[in-house]
């Protein structure tokens, strides 16, 4: 069955309507949603966590033992960008919400919004017992945090457009990866970083299902997809932004290496755009013509910023170094 989409004389060519094209798309969906099945590795969360370091925490049972920052294993800018992952991951009923609500709940978008969540739903359980079990964090001000984020609720920036919203997991599961990743690295613990490299495998399949979808997306309704794209990568922020102290937390993760704007357009922009081919496409009308011409500039001038923030990191580090 064909499905016409309508015309929209601002975009230069045919529009689609989010309904006509979550149905246009089931296909793809479909094909993408069977290979993420082939791929995909079965793992177990308890598999990953060192339980025999555990111990009691006081409450409860009298014999629980206080926690202290030298428990840890892990690096203070480990810490930090455990505590904001795990936060982030924390919010998952909000997310599953937001893609139920945008993709549907029957078929293969169904299937796929299911798995996701079951997926994601893994990385939450690690990831907590790991920090509580090696006493990582502060368990008291962890769940502290977790009470405040979840009680601010969550919207999307991209709740108005399914477009929009597959345009920007497409982005936002690498930028997931990478920042799980690095922090592995830096965490100074090799439990900590096999776990957390295990994570990361699971959002490069998350990502890639995306990817794929949005390279299908631009070649149904590329000047809509492109101008999604535009709005996506030009306003992009991380999930987490709501957590409790973000901004100061980002700040510290962006100078100790774990996300910033280098790693972010090197390492997740310019992968995506360059894989799909954004900035080559042709054939747009003026709206696409026009957001492509946008997006270009934009990576222009963040390539700049990102000069700029390398530059005022080396100059930070070398006033350290000269301090000891």
């Amino acid at each position: 069955m064909t499905i016409a989409p309508a015309h929209n004389g601002e975009l230069g060519q045919a529009a689609w309507s989010d309904a006509k094209l979550l149905y246009a798309l089931e296909e793809v969906v479909e094909k993408e949603l069977n290979r993420h099945l082939k791929v995909a590795k079965e793992w177990m969360p308890h598999q990953y966590v060192p339980w025999s370091d555990g111990r009691n925490f006081p409450g409860v049972l009298e014999d629980g033992e206080e926690w202290a920052p030298e428990q840890s294993k892990v690096s203070d800018i480990g810490r930090t960008a455990l505590v904001v992952n795990l936060l982030t991951e924390d919010n998952l009923p909000s997310y599953h919400h937001e893609i139920a609500t945008l993709f549907g709940r029957d078929g293969a978008w169904g299937t796929w919004v299911h798995r996701w969540t079951a997926e994601e739903g893994r990385h939450g359980i690690v990831m907590r017992d790991y920090l509580l079990t090696s006493r990582a964090v502060d368990p008291d001000e962890l769940e502290r945090f977790r009470m405040a984020h979840m009680s601010e609720g969550f919207e999307s920036d991209n709740s108005h457009s399914m477009l929009h919203s597959v345009a920007y997991v497409a982005f936002q599961e690498l930028a997931t990866r990478i920042s799980h990743r690095n922090t592995g690295h830096h965490s100074g613990d090799p439990v900590c970083d096999r776990m957390l490299a295990r994570i990361a495998a699971d959002e490069n399949l998350h990502m890639l299902f995306y990817r794929n979808l949005l390279g299908a997306a631009f070649e149904m309704a590329p000047d809509q997809t492109m101008c999604a794209v535009r709005d996506v990568v030009t306003g992009f922020r991380m999930p987490g932004h709501g957590i409790p102290g973000f901004e100061r937390a980002a700040a510290r993760m962006a100078l100790g290496g774990i996300y910033n704007l280098r790693i972010h357009h090197d390492d997740v922009l310019q992968p995506v755009l360059r894989f799909l081919k954004v900035l080559e496409i042709s054939g747009l009308g003026p709206a696409g013509l026009a957001a492509q011409e946008e997006l270009g500039l934009y990576m222009d001038g963040l390539d700049a910023q990102a000069r700029k923030f390398e530059e005022r990191q080396a100059a930070i580090r070398a006033r350290r170094e000269a301090r000891r």
